[in-house]
């Protein structure tokens, strides 16, 4: 009988398969973690929804700025003021602060208000120069009510303006509106593109859909860095402080010049 030789594989391939069991220990953990980030990242995507242009409100009637607020002037001279439907789907819900007060007179590009979402500031400009009549309480009570309703039970201030036509008569109005907003939104995709690059790498597979697409209030996101690009390099506001009429630059400091 040819004589039988044992081999006990254990011993010759030990560090290799102790290799394999450690490789598969890394790897299966990385792969859980990996797949709930993914499963998180749906579920936001899915609770915030889509944006497009479709999804915009755009009233025909009313004139926009360029830098996303909107006015609009009644029978009696006054004009309410607020924020435009595309702003609020951008930033979300937010808190706001820095107040006007009624008689306070503003002017164009003067700051109507600050938004505030975790730590995150935006400075609202204003479209047009006045007197301020009265202020929304819902700003302070029930602010969520202003991205839900933007044009009606949504408007920021009522202004008796001073130089309406001469302030007005570059803004948009009706299908010119419409149009702008559709290329806005279309701009804000080149903005994130370079921002997020610049700023914040890891959150772009949170602020994009599959196949591209924006999901609605993409700048609750993202950090506040990019909502400083966002105020600087999209809505070009040149204001660097609050230039509440009737207060000198003593008022706020060397930090604001």
């Amino acid at each position: 009988m040819d004589s039988f030789t044992y081999h006990n594989i254990f011993e010759t391939k030990g560090l290799e398969y102790l290799a394999i069991v450690v490789f598969f220990a890394i790897l299966i953990p990385f792969w859980i973690v990996l797949n709930r980030q993914v499963k998180v990242t749906k579920q936001l995507q899915k609770k915030l929804g889509t944006l497009t242009a479709n999804a915009l409100r755009i009233p025909q009637g009313i004139l926009f700025n360029r830098n996303h607020t909107w006015a609009h002037l009644d029978s009696k001279g006054v004009a309410k003021v607020g924020m435009d439907d595309l702003l609020l789907h951008l930033t979300g819900e937010v808190q706001f602060s820095k107040l006007r007060k009624s008689g306070d007179l503003i002017c164009k590009d003067e700051l109507l208000a600050e938004v505030n979402l975790n730590g995150k500031q935006l400075k609202i400009l204003s479209p047009i120069s006045g007197e301020i009549l009265a202020t929304n309480s819902l700003m302070k009570e029930n602010p969520e009510l202003l991205n839900e309703d933007p044009y009606q039970k949504g408007w920021m201030y009522k202004i008796r303006p001073s130089k309406w036509m001469a302030e007005t008569n570059s803004y948009f109005l009706a299908e010119e509106a419409t149009n702008w907003s559709v290329k806005e939104l279309e701009r804000f995709k080149d903005f994130l593109a370079t921002s997020v690059e610049r700023y914040a790498p890891e959150p772009s597979n949170i602020v994009l859909q599959d196949g591209g697409e924006l999901i609605d209030q993409p700048l609750s996101q993202l950090p506040a860095e990019i909502w400083q690009d966002f105020e600087r390099s999209f809505l070009g506001n040149k204001s660097k402080y609050p230039h509440f009429r009737g207060l000198g630059r003593e008022a706020y400091g060397p930090e604001y010049f």
